[in-house]
């Protein structure tokens, strides 16, 4: 067997320690971190060879940096893509991921619960570059059939969605772009690379907040697009150059190091998830859990179908609505209270008055976001300790 077949076949957790590496001469163990706007040139021959394209070298760190470029690799290796491109943050991930590949008079087919700045994106800033768009129930298969035009581009959904955590049939949906003459793009940020494969249920765009659990322990933004190498040269690589959304070489080198300790922290805050769901649904005061692999989610059997594990999220109604939600929330001492997921450290938040407050109550009731729904973000703690905070907490907010 040759070394490259001996790559091809190395799991993620290992190819998450050593993919896409470049050393220097010096031979660095750890990533190089090459901080640097710009790069020189041996001859003027040279730069213009780049610069046309003819040299793979780097020009500019706003176009191509090696740091970013390690990162990008590793995601590709990770994730099954033949290219990849980070961005600034997620929402720059989502924004040029959809705006790259749309024009004036292009239609997009969204699903309706997404995170606050997605529906932005959908509703509010593409119609106004003369794109229009359509919300539907995510999971209602003849509602995305309904919603299409001859002029629909592309479909775009997350799944688990944010804060829901509804899960759709991406192979299907996928189907029916493609039938369609259109492309999907996936938000796969709660299910994280390692539970649930977008490009092998056939989606063609899958994008990343890096932010979230690529780096893990709330320290730096982050963003990546995952697709053909095809779609990236022809659509996305221009996009990002042209405009500038780049990643800083500083927070490529933390998520690379980051993506080395993924598995096991995945792993962990998964196992931890599903206890804490479990706990959380026999608890006097709690209305409803919502979690992928149990029993009582709507969507479990599908879950099941396409993810490998539940994921590290957990959201669950308190009885009482907010004032209730505030005092189980204010009582809790390791829990902290924060609009972020995917950390070390584990987060709760109050989506109807954060990440959704801009949605008018109609549309938060819509996609399920009511006034005493919590979302959990599991972290690394021990969870015998963040059962117990819980147990306080909720002693604080139903009186039990």
């Amino acid at each position: 067997m040759s070394i490259d077949d001996r790559k091809r076949d190395l799991r993620p957790a290992t190819r998450l320690v050593h993919g896409g590496t470049l050393r220097s001469p010096f031979g660095e163990m750890s990533e190089a971190l090459f901080l640097t706007q710009s790069f020189a040139y041996p001859t003027m021959e040279a730069a213009e060879a780049r610069f046309k394209g003819e040299d793979p070298g780097f020009i500019y760190s706003r176009f191509s940096n090696p740091t970013v470029a390690m990162f990008e690799q590793r995601m590709t290796l990770l994730e099954g893509a033949e290219a990849a491109r980070a961005t600034a943050s997620g929402m720059a991930a989502v924004t040029a991921s959809l705006l790259a590949q749309v024009r004036a008079g292009d239609h997009v087919v969204a699903a309706r619960a997404l995170f606050g700045s997605c529906l932005y994106v959908v509703e509010d800033l593409l119609p106004r570059f003369g794109v229009a768009s359509t919300l539907v129930d995510g999971a209602d298969l003849e509602q995305w059939k309904s919603a299409v035009r001859k002029e629909t581009k592309l479909f775009f959904l997350e799944s688990p969605t944010n804060p829901g955590l509804e899960v759709y049939g991406i192979r299907a949906i996928a189907d029916l772009a493609h039938e369609s003459g259109a492309k999907l793009v996936v938000d796969n940020v709660f299910a994280t690379p390692l539970l649930q494969r977008p490009f092998e249920l056939g989606a063609d765009v899958v994008v990343y907040s890096a932010t979230k659990h690529i780096d893990g322990q709330g320290r730096c933004l982050g963003g990546v697009i995952l697709a053909s190498q095809a779609l990236i040269e022809e659509n996305i690589h221009n996009f990002l150059r042209q405009t500038g959304p780049a990643m800083s070489p500083f927070n490529a080198w933390v998520l690379l190091k980051s993506l080395e300790t993924l598995p096991l922290r995945v792993a962990q805050q998964t196992a931890s998830a599903a206890k804490i769901a479990d706990f959380l649904a026999e608890q006097k005061g709690i209305a409803r859990v919502l979690y992928p692999f149990r029993d009582d989610h709507p969507q479990s059997a599908l879950a099941k179908r396409q993810m490998s594990g539940g994921g590290t999220l957990v959201t669950f109604d308190v009885e009482g609505g907010k004032a209730a939600a505030f005092r189980l929330a204010n009582a809790l001492e390791i829990v902290k209270i924060s609009n972020n997921l995917g950390d070390a450290k584990s987060l709760l938040t109050h989506p109807a008055t954060t990440t959704h407050q801009r949605l008018t109550p109609e549309a938060r009731a819509r996609i399920g976001v009511g006034e005493g729904l919590l979302r959990l973000s599991v972290g690394l703690e021990d969870v015998d300790d963040l059962i117990a905070d819980f147990e306080y907490g909720l002693r604080a907010a139903c009186g039990s």
